[in-house]
């Protein structure tokens, strides 16, 4: 059988739902629950997911809670029993000691690379960036990751992204600072770099449709989304439309409704104190999620969100995939 190319299928442009962490009321790992949303992300027709990454909760790498190993563990196991071949990427934190054992990991459980988040050196250089990115490049395909301040991320200059192209096991890169200036520091450092084997895929949840119709220099061809870990079923046929119709009125309408439910989903009016918690909120509500429980028990919908959350799916139910889910839940939590 032929070694799959992840570099192929990331060109294709996918659908990648970041993948929630499934709780019970004692805030311990739901196993059951946890392997359905993996059967959702497949039977939606995601083309791969991501664990272990912001949406998942970086507090599974705290030593109170131990769950990294077991979440990345169970997701391997369920990908063996994958029909069709999603592609499997992996998050790696901190400083350069855990993020090698995190990427050591990640390969020797089979996924196919590891998104890299530099949050942990915010007092680096670049040069110390980049052989951070190196040494974890050198164990597993890399997945850049330019995560927005509020959450934890920091701004990486236009000069980081072009040394970073540099580094040839590179695959993709996630642009995800919510920023328009700092995405397009991006796309030019990739296209001054003369790569052309670097995928570049949106996790700008406030501006997905845009990212994906915009006629950028370098094109963005899919989207590694904690939104999209919600009505993922929907995603996709977005994510069709995104590359086979030209930007419309109509479109552009639909990316200002796709903007408005993650402004709800995400709590961007409280500086996105309850993005987790909104997510869990939608697979409550479709019955994948048995609550809205996050490891940090202060972790929970602000004042408001739930209102917003009402007010979106009433408003854009052509977004939603509640009847698919409805269809097909009870054999997804067997």
């Amino acid at each position: 059988m032929a070694a799959f190319d992840v570099r192929a299928a990331l060109h294709r442009g996918l659908v990648i739902p970041a993948c929630p962490l499934a709780l019970n009321a004692s805030r311990k790992l739901d196993e059951r629950r946890q392997r359905a949303l993996l059967r959702y992300y497949h039977a939606a027709g995601a083309g791969g997911v991501a664990v272990g990454v912001h949406t998942t909760q970086f507090a599974i790498r705290d030593p109170k809670h131990a769950l990294f190993e077991p979440v990345l563990t169970l997701a391997a196991e369920e990908f063996k029993n994958d029909p069709r071949r999603l592609v499997r990427i992996g998050g790696v934190c901190g400083l350069t000691p855990q993020a090698v054992r995190e990427a050591t990991l990640l390969r020797e459980l089979g996924y196919d690379a590891a998104l890299v988040s530099l949050g942990a050196l915010k007092s680096a250089t670049e040069a110390e960036m980049i052989a951070h990115c190196r040494e974890i490049a050198h164990l597993i395909p890399i997945v850049g990751f330019y995560l927005q301040p509020a959450v934890g991320g920091k701004v990486l200059p236009r000069s980081f992204w072009r040394q970073f192209a540099e580094i040839e096991n590179v695959v993709a890169i996630k642009i995800a600072p919510f920023n328009r200036y700092q995405t397009l520091d991006v796309i030019h450092a990739i296209k001054d770099s003369g790569r052309t084997d670097i995928a570049l895929y949106t996790g700008n949840d406030d501006t997905i449709v845009l990212d994906l119709i915009s006629p950028y220099p370098v094109r963005i061809v899919g989207g590694l989304l904690g939104h999209w870990s919600v009505w993922t079923q929907k995603a996709v046929e977005l994510l069709v439309k995104c590359h086979s119709e030209p930007a419309s009125p109509q479109m552009l309408r639909l990316a200002n409704e796709v903007t408005d439910s993650n402004a709800a989903f995400f709590d961007a009016a409280n500086g996105f104190a309850g993005c987790i918690a909104g997510l869990h909120e939608i697979l409550r509500r479709q019955g994948l999620l048995e609550g809205l429980w996050c490891l940090d028990e202060h972790e929970t919908l602000s004042h408001g969100q739930l209102a917003e959350i009402d007010r979106v799916c009433a408003a854009y139910p052509h977004l939603s995939d509640d009847d698919f889910v409805a269809e097909h839940r009870d054999a997804w939590l067997r």
